[in-house]
């Protein structure tokens, strides 16, 4: 369920918003204009669909070096060059000294995102990426550096574009 906007904040110009959400010191893209965005929406094709891009859903249980921050990190830079991806900006935060750690890799194509349970030697990758990237390189290189004894992996196309002939 959605909040209500007010009025108030509901009618704001771009600018006034970004002024009360964001400090002055805060780099915060401007909305593109729809006349100068790229014509190329980087959808996907594989074996007759058209979507928006795949989302890989990766549970790595007896995994090891989940709590080494700088681990993580170069893993996630790996990984992306792996996909061929874009990467944007890592953002990791460590809770502490053996415990886990939580961030994102952005991506010009979309993300990696990656939760981690030391103490029950457990992460939670998230891998979306969209264009001509490629996230199953990516899941190899975490798996590989991470180690896992039993991998869960669920793969969802999404914004799939319904076929002229199919009733989705």
């Amino acid at each position: 369920m959605h909040a209500k906007i007010p009025a108030t904040r509901r009618n704001r110009s771009w600018a006034a918003t970004k002024r009360a959400h964001f400090p002055a010191t805060a780099r915060v893209l401007e909305p593109v204009p729809a006349e100068s965005a790229p014509t190329k929406d980087h959808f996907m094709r594989r074996e007759g669909l058209e979507f928006a891009g795949i989302h890989l859903i990766a549970d790595f249980w007896g995994a090891s070096g989940l709590a080494d921050v700088a681990i993580m990190e170069q893993a996630l830079r790996d990984a992306v060059e792996a996909a061929q991806a874009t990467l944007l900006h890592v953002h990791l935060h460590h809770f502490g000294d053996g415990a886990g750690v939580s961030g994102v890799a952005v991506l010009a194509e979309s993300h990696i995102s990656v939760h981690t349970w030391p103490e029950r030697d457990f992460a939670a990758f998230d891998i979306f990426m969209c264009g001509d990237s490629r996230p199953h390189e990516a899941l190899r290189v975490l798996s590989n550096v991470f180690t896992p004894q039993r991998t869960e992996i669920v793969e969802e196309l999404r914004g799939k574009i319904p076929s002229p002939l199919s009733d989705a």
